[in-house]
């Protein structure tokens, strides 16, 4: 099976399945794992995928994201290769994505060990979960939020953090005087897609000297698939410093 994947989670957990020499072609937002960001095929952006090269490697199994990847684009391919078009809305979806992906690519006992971490994984946090409200930021200029339909929301909910955004859609815009209005207890402020720094910190509890403002690591809180497994210590370490 020649497989290619068109979503950076979607292609770390090829790799946890062990699909080495399956894997032909990966975007160039793939950085995990580091091996395959350097020696697999590049075949674009999640969203500016090269067709003519993905067609050119001749795969067998094209796996897409509905939110990550640009309907045409996916709705072309599926003249060359079977598309899995996967949807990841909450944290629990991650389980039926693993043993999905697991069956459809012959590694179903290596999918069912990753359920059992996952699980595991899951537990621990749910288990240390604090309750504090938060606004959870991914751009400046104009500030994004993460809204109530979004997968860092339902992150933020695992961690017991309560999202003031929850009653929006997708990412909305807030300036400061909405978060002054909304006297979050959290402000996080995501390293992506906006790389926030200690220089934005600083500027937010200028503003909010009564918010406790936090960077936190974007992947964790917006990769799906394996990613919580191999960061749970991080997420455990997260809410015990809050």
């Amino acid at each position: 099976m020649r497989i290619i994947s068109t979503v950076p989670s979607i292609t770390e957990l090829l790799y946890d399945l062990g699909l080495e020499n399956e894997v032909v072609g990966i975007t160039k937002f793939c950085v995990h794992p580091n091996l395959w960001y350097k020696s697999k095929q590049r075949i674009g952006g999640t969203k500016t995928l090269s067709i003519q090269k993905i067609i050119s490697l001749n795969p067998d199994l094209i796996i897409a994201n509905k939110e990550e990847n640009v309907k045409d684009q996916i709705n072309h391919l599926s003249a060359h290769a079977e598309i899995k078009l996967t949807d990841i809305r909450i944290v629990e979806d991650n389980l039926s994505l693993i043993a999905d992906i697991a069956t459809l690519t012959n590694r179903v006992n290596k999918g069912e060990e990753l359920i059992e971490k996952y699980n595991q994984s899951f537990a621990k946090i749910k288990k240390s979960a604090t309750s504090k409200s938060a606004v959870y930021l991914i751009w400046q200029d104009p500030y994004m939020t993460a809204g109530g339909d979004t997968y860092i929301n339902s992150m933020m909910n695992l961690c017991g953090l309560h999202n003031l955004m929850k009653h929006q859609l997708r990412y909305p815009t807030v300036d400061m005087s909405q978060l002054k209005e909304l006297k979050p207890e959290m402000l996080l402020l995501s390293s992506e897609p906006y790389p926030f720094k200690e220089k934005h910190l600083a500027h937010f509890q200028s503003e909010l000297p009564n918010t406790k403002v936090v960077l936190v690591d974007g992947e964790v809180f917006s990769w799906y698939g394996t990613r919580l497994i191999k960061k749970s210590e991080y997420l455990i370490n997260f809410i015990n410093g809050l």
